[in-house]
């Protein structure tokens, strides 16, 4: 009897890293080719999802005080591997989330995408996270959420988006690289992936990282910012929207260079800089 000279790959196996890069290549394709109104949905869900998995990293590092602190490092552990739930729902759910979708990007220098179409995705995707966890801030509010503790979250959730309004514009662009260089990966992970749970595990690790080491994530702060505004606008320090939505635009700069720059062009110049050459733009 012949036997085959190559051995047959076990399905429990992760993708190889060149494997890797073809298949975000060739999703970057699809995501950015994609009828606008399915685009729109799934970016709305992302927005959801993520906001859901923020009000859940609030819930969990609030103290009622009744009992002796956490330890810093523990509590931010903790509250890191909530927010990745966020991040679960939308890869194994399914949904479009800006953040990600920036490693589109190596399509795009791999010649099969033009500018235009990036930035169509980015611009329909960016939007629909928008109105996504705009949505959760009302329901979070209209459910009466932050009363949860005696209150306790609400003060949580306002000094949350008091500090990251707060932040100095160099401090916002350069947590938002170092925080889409831990995301990206996290959607490279999952791409080399072959069953929901090496999914769910290759997310936990850099969302978990890049929430407590307190670097910003944009389509994050789209739900924690509004939530903070609206539970301290009637007390004697609001916070200003020119604050916000500035803390908003530099987070979102930073996580656009550090998702294309640092992960999907060095991943494309590794693996696929042949790709390309007579692309049009």
């Amino acid at each position: 009897m012949e036997h085959s000279s190559r051995r047959a790959v076990p399905l429990f196996d992760a993708y190889a890293p060149q494997q890797i890069a073809l298949r975000v290549r060739d999703v970057g394709v699809a995501k950015a080719t994609a009828p606008v109104l399915t685009t729109l949905a799934l970016a709305v869900l992302a927005g959801a999802f993520i906001s859901l998995g923020a009000l859940f990293f609030t819930v969990v590092v609030t103290s009622t005080g009744t009992g002796p602190p956490a330890p810093f490092g523990f509590t931010r552990l903790a509250g890191g591997i909530a927010f990745s739930l966020g991040l679960i729902l939308v890869v194994v759910g399914g949904a479009e989330l800006f953040t990600g979708n920036n490693l589109i990007a190596m399509a795009w220098a791999a010649g099969r995408l033009r500018t235009g179409d990036v930035l169509r995705n980015w611009a329909w995707v960016y939007a629909g996270n928008l109105l996504g966890a705009l949505g959760t801030v009302a329901l979070v509010l209209l459910a009466g959420i932050h009363q949860l503790g005696d209150g306790a979250l609400g003060e949580t959730a306002i000094r949350i988006a008091r500090a990251k309004a707060g932040l100095d514009p160099v401090q916002a662009v350069a947590r938002g690289v170092l925080c889409n260089v831990l995301v990206c990966l996290a959607v490279w992970l999952c791409m080399g992936a072959r069953s929901v749970a090496d999914k769910i595990l290759a997310i936990v690790f850099p969302i978990s990282a890049f929430v407590a080491c307190g670097f910003e994530h944009s389509v994050a702060n789209m739900y924690f910012l509004p939530v903070g505004m609206a539970l301290a606008s009637s007390g004697a320090a609001p916070i200003p929207f020119a604050d916000a939505a500035g803390n908003l635009a530099l987070v979102t700069a930073g996580n656009i260079v550090g998702g294309t720059v640092l992960v999907a062009m060095v991943y494309w110049f590794v693996y696929l800089r042949g790709e390309g050459a007579s692309r049009e733009r």
